[in-house]
């Protein structure tokens, strides 16, 4: 488990598996989005800097050429692919939530912090079940406090994105590999 964030205990100060669950899923959930915003930073790069004048007016040669290679798509997609696995690892970890059982009603908040953040992206928070979980949460957050707030340790974090990053450079070279063994002639 990773220590980017403080995990809570409980008044009993007992170790709560759901929280340490909770503060796992947190830092997963933050370096992938940050590798989201790294391939729509390459990407915007490649939609601005096309190499095609018209589309890229003002813009110097040298910058739009740089652009158009392969390099730049090379990047951009290993960064797709270091975002899937980076996703992929906090989808694992929301489906470990469910068969934790809390020790505690902060554990209890801790879960459904993760159900409404994970649902945050995908659905519309105005729709039933949504603003009843919610109201239960703030309920809960009143008696028992919030979960803390902290900011993720940028040690583990650059040694996340590196991770997930050298994993996606692993899957692309093996498929390019396996691409030029399978259009190699036949001798």
């Amino acid at each position: 488990m990773n220590d980017a964030y403080e995990v809570p205990v409980d008044s009993d100060r007992s170790l709560d598996l759901v929280l340490a669950l909770w503060a796992e899923w947190k830092q997963a959930r933050y370096v992938s989005l940050m590798l989201c915003r790294v391939q729509q930073r390459l990407e915007t790069r490649m939609l601005v800097d096309t190499g095609i004048q018209v589309l890229t007016a003002g813009a110097s040669a040298p910058r739009r050429i740089a652009a158009a290679t392969p390099a730049a798509d090379s990047q951009y997609v290993t960064a797709c692919e270091a975002e899937v696995f980076a996703m992929t690892e906090v989808l694992k970890l929301q489906d470990t939530m469910p068969v934790l059982r809390a020790s505690s009603l902060l554990g209890i908040v801790a879960k459904l912090e993760m159900i409404i953040g994970a649902d945050r992206e995908i659905g519309d928070l105005t729709d039933f079940p949504w603003p009843h979980i919610a109201s239960v949460l703030r309920d809960l957050k009143a008696m028992t406090g919030d979960l803390p707030r902290s900011r993720p340790d940028r040690t583990i974090t650059r040694a996340d994105v590196a991770r997930h990053w050298n994993e996606a450079t692993k899957l692309m070279t093996a498929l390019s590999d396996e691409d030029s063994l399978r259009n190699a002639p036949v001798s």
